[in-house]
């Protein structure tokens, strides 16, 4: 996408986890040969429409991969200025997306692939030529372990090792070594360093595992737990090992909880809020709680996020996603409590 100027600037926004990465990295090879600039962000949800548009604005054109718009002024603004003809430049896969932005020329979404799938699959459907496709060839494996990772088809065991590759080396370090070497197959001390990270990872999730708390959501007879875990206790990347554990491996296998809350509080005061669930809940919790202003968010129906502002203690942020909860519970039992109500006593 592009305003009436261009400025020659190629700008590939997409996120940060092993999804997001791939996805970049095939954004970049598909296009680093055409010899123009390319500007890469690896970023979240929270800033994810400040460079939408501000590259729109600069005359840029830009791809954007396993993110959207959380805010509906930007997508007004790309509405109304995308030009009838325009070639897509969002391809996305969350199921808060395909609800939200669904239809519109400017968007490729497909809920049943990875972000990076769903570009590959865009590219290889005629829409770029036999050189770019000759380029990305050699990425072809490790979009397939993105896309196994990230929709937990578990069929692949290097899912895991790739996304501690993430977590160890940060999201560039990943980025940068899938620019220098496209493919999947570990170097033998790559493998090693995977293997000794997820060694130190398990202990990692037993510590964490101690200091979980749960909170029991409609009261003594309601439907079930929520866990929280708060910030110092996990690495951003050891989420979704760790709920994956205390939602399918639970040490009392007839009390799994019903969603897991981790928090983390960002270098700059703010926070970020994993949610893992079954059944779509953490999706439910995300679009009850998001307000487009201070509380933002999205992600798939068991797999999303929520980002908190500084002033919002842990507590708050527990009792908030605790609140969300029994709002939905009242909901699906239909006694019409609001979420307005429940929140007043948590924050």
């Amino acid at each position: 996408m592009s305003s009436k100027k261009t400025n020659g600037l190629l700008h590939i926004i997409s996120h940060t986890d092993l999804d997001g990465v791939t996805a970049a990295a095939l954004a970049w090879h598909v296009h680093h040969a055409e010899g123009n600039p390319i500007r890469v962000s690896l970023t979240g949800y929270g800033e994810v429409d400040n460079l939408i548009i501000e590259t729109f604005r600069s005359g840029g054109r830009m791809i954007a991969l396993d993110l959207s718009p959380q805010f509906q002024a930007t997508v007004d603004e790309i509405d109304t200025s995308f030009p009838q003809e325009g070639t897509p430049f969002l391809f996305d896969h969350h199921a808060s997306t395909f609800e939200k932005l669904s239809n519109r020329p400017w968007i490729v979404l497909d809920v049943n692939r990875c972000g990076a799938a769903v570009y590959w699959d865009w590219l290889h459907s005629g829409n770029a030529d036999e050189k770019a496709l000759g380029r990305v060839r050699p990425l072809d494996g490790i979009v397939k372990v993105a896309n196994d990772r990230d929709l937990w088809i578990n069929e692949n065991p290097d899912g895991r090792l790739w996304q501690a590759m993430v977590t160890m080396c940060g999201e560039w370090g990943a980025f940068a070594r899938l620019v220098a070497n496209p493919g999947a197959a570990f170097t033998d001390s790559e493998r090693d360093a995977v293997h000794g990270f997820v060694a130190r990872q398990e202990e990692r999730f037993q510590m964490a595992r101690e200091h979980l708390t749960h909170s029991r959501i409609g009261g003594a007879n309601g439907p079930g737990d929520m866990s929280f875990l708060g910030d110092g206790y996990l690495e951003f990347g050891d989420t979704s090992d760790f709920c994956g554990m205390i939602l399918d491996r639970p040490e009392d296998a007839k009390k799994a909880p019903l969603l897991v809350a981790l928090a983390y509080k960002k270098p700059g005061g703010n926070w970020a809020v994993s949610l893992r669930s079954r059944e779509g809940l953490a999706g439910r919790v995300v679009s009850l709680l998001k307000d487009g202003r201070r509380i933002r968010g999205g992600g798939h129906g068991d797999a999303a996020a929520l980002y908190f502002p500084s002033n919002y203690s842990e507590s708050g942020i527990k009792d908030s996603i605790v609140a969300a909860l029994a709002a939905q519970n009242e909901s699906s039992s239909g006694l019409g409590v609001t979420l307005g109500d429940l929140l007043k006593g948590a924050l």
